[in-house]
């Protein structure tokens, strides 16, 4: 994991987005740009399309129209695994962690596909194999030191708190070395404490590495509070983009999102 201290150019690129399922809509000329270091959110009520975003970013699903890029390439037919290669990782609403493995494998698990080694230097254990995992060993020992998890790496996944398991599914998100982590919905099922301490790890692991990251959050103390930039999606349409000052002010956004404006309110009373 290494980082730069500027921004640099555009990493991602999202050129009119189409999406339909049957007859449903999920996106219409859906547009995004990001650069290299960027923290960034992306924000709008249920069913706006946030998930569907994330989901044709990581490869899940492939676009109706449209294209994306990325440092360039064009990865709009790409399947999860190839965008991953790339340095286009993410994690999900729902944790997906091995629940009997460690907190250590987990993480562990995270760095064979780049790491891999052939088939006969694993069985023997010939010195590619002990190079390859000597090097996984100690890149683990620094997600664990990153995400505070070290006082845990014994533990079995499924015995933690719910936030801890959130860290140990960043830990492996990062164990990959990406290019643009994708956080989908990271604070969900968050107690206040823990959310707080996820925002400053988040901004934490994009000091440290100026990784570009891309989070969708439902908590709009976690978005406005670390995302200098905010996307906000409506029935699949960019509502509007902006600064969270800008953004919180927006009557479109107010009325979409964060509920009607108070004289409003009154007025219907």
């Amino acid at each position: 994991m290494t980082g730069s201290n500027t921004l640099q150019s555009e990493l991602l690129s999202v050129e009119h987005l189409y999406k339909s399922f049957g007859g449903i809509q999920a996106l219409t000329d859906y547009g995004l740009s990001l650069n290299q270091g960027e923290l960034f959110g992306l924000i709008g009520p249920n069913g706006a399309g946030k998930t569907t975003v994330f989901n044709l970013l990581s490869g899940v699903l492939h676009p109706s129209s449209g294209r994306i890029l990325f440092s360039g390439r064009d990865i709009s037919s790409n399947r999860p695994y190839q965008n991953a290669r790339l340095g286009l990782s993410r994690t999900f609403q729902n944790i997906r962690l091995f629940g009997d493995l460690t907190v250590e494998d987990n993480i562990k698990a995270a760095f064979h596909m780049p790491l891999g080694t052939h088939f006969w230097s694993t069985v023997l254990h010939l010195p590619g194999f002990m190079r390859s995992e000597r090097e996984i060993a100690r890149q683990a020992a620094e997600c664990l030191h990153l995400l505070e998890l070290a006082p845990y790496r014994q533990e079995k996944a499924r015995n933690l708190p719910f936030g801890l398991q959130r860290r140990v599914e960043i830990a492996r998100a990062l164990a990959s070395s990406p290019r643009l982590l994708l956080l989908d919905e990271p604070a969900a099922g968050m107690n206040p404490h823990e959310t707080e301490d996820l925002m400053e790890t988040i901004q934490s692991i994009h000091a440290r590495y100026q990784l570009t990251i891309c989070l969708v959050e439902h908590d709009m103390n976690v978005v406005m509070g670390i995302c200098p930039r905010i996307q906000v999606l409506d029935q699949g349409r960019v509502l509007m983009e902006g600064s969270p000052q800008e953004i919180q002010n927006d009557p479109r956004v107010i009325k979409a999102y964060l509920g009607a404006p108070r004289e409003e309110c009154h007025a219907e009373n």
